[in-house]
This record gives C-alpha cells, structure tokens and sequence, in this order.
C-alpha cells in the first residue's frame, strides 16, 4: 500500500506560533505598539507622557498579541475544514495567498476584523483603565491601536516565501507537492 506525505504550508500568521519567531515579532510588536501609543498620547496632548506610558504600555504589548493570537487561531481553523468547494477555496487562500479568491479574502478580513476589535476592547476595558485620562479620550486612544495595530500581516501572501520549484507555470503554489514518499510493507 503505497501512502504519500504531503507538504504542509506555513502561511505567515502561523509562524507566530512557533516559539523561535517569538524572538522577533515580540520586540516588534512592543516597538509598534510603544510608538503608535506615544503618538496618540502626544495628538490628545496628554501632559504625562511617560506616567501614562509606564501605567498602560505593558498591557497595551500583551493584550495586543493575544488579540493577534486570537485571529491566528481563526485562521488556523481553515486547516480543520473538508477540502472541498468554496471551504477548500477558503484554506488554500488563507494558507497561500489570500488575494487568490474573494471567499478567503473576505475571511482573512474577518479574523484581521476581529484581531482589531479585541485590540479595542482589550485596550479600552483592561490596558487602558488605570491611565488617568478622561473616557473619551481613552476610546479614541484604544480605536487608533485597534486600527493601526491590527495584524495586517494576515494579508501577506505566504506563498511568496515558498521554494519556487513547487510553484506551477502560472505561479500558483501546487498543492500536493510530495516531500516524501514510502511503501508500507
């Protein structure tokens, strides 16, 4: 009985959970979130600055990256759906190239959507609480991480990263690539 081992695809979103890319997209993540946060501090003209910062930035950092989990997850769900008809469409967007079809394209957006309204959330209910700034002042703050932060990375098409011996004439990454082959005696 002959069986096939097939190439499992990494899309970008999915190297964040692995432990060894921690080392780069953590301190990337705190970068990002330390300058949009110090820019929205400065444009609502928060007279204390580093107080504000040192009381939220933490929390802004750790929530943000669960939010962005939180989407990962979603989009690690497509590896669990039947490979067939539009949920194959679907997984092969989001795992390749989310530009290759509106179905997965649209479903990239919805866990990019939802990463952005946990940012919120997370930002306006927890990180944000102890900063002592008016309410309205903290939604619009919490609003422009959501927006800015978002894990627009989601988007990036994981194929691009992929050896081009595996790619058809037409640049499409085929799906079956064998990797490996054996006979069952």
């Amino acid at each position: 009985m002959k069986k096939k081992l097939y190439n499992v695809i990494f899309p970008i979103w999915f190297l964040m959970m692995f432990p060894m890319s921690w080392i780069f997209v953590l301190p990337a993540n705190f970068i990002i979130d330390t300058i949009v946060f110090l820019i929205a501090l400065k444009v609502f003209k928060i007279t204390t600055i580093k107080e504000q910062y040192k009381k939220c930035i933490f929390k802004i950092w750790i929530f943000g990256f669960i939010a962005d989990m939180l989407g990962s997850v979603i989009l690690l769900l497509t590896q669990f759906f039947p490979s067939e008809g539009i949920l194959k469409d679907i997984t092969i967007a989001a795992t390749i190239n989310p530009f290759q079809n509106i179905y997965g394209f649209l479903y990239v957006a919805i866990a990019t959507f939802i990463s952005a309204v946990a940012i919120y959330l997370f930002n306006q209910k927890i990180a944000l609480k102890k900063a002592d700034i008016d309410e309205k002042t903290k939604k619009k703050i919490a609003l422009i991480l959501a927006i800015v932060t978002a894990p627009y990375v989601f988007f990036f098409p994981a194929k691009s990263l992929y050896d081009q011996s595996i790619m058809d004439v037409e640049g499409n990454l085929v799906e079956e690539h064998i990797i490996c082959e054996y006979v069952d005696r």
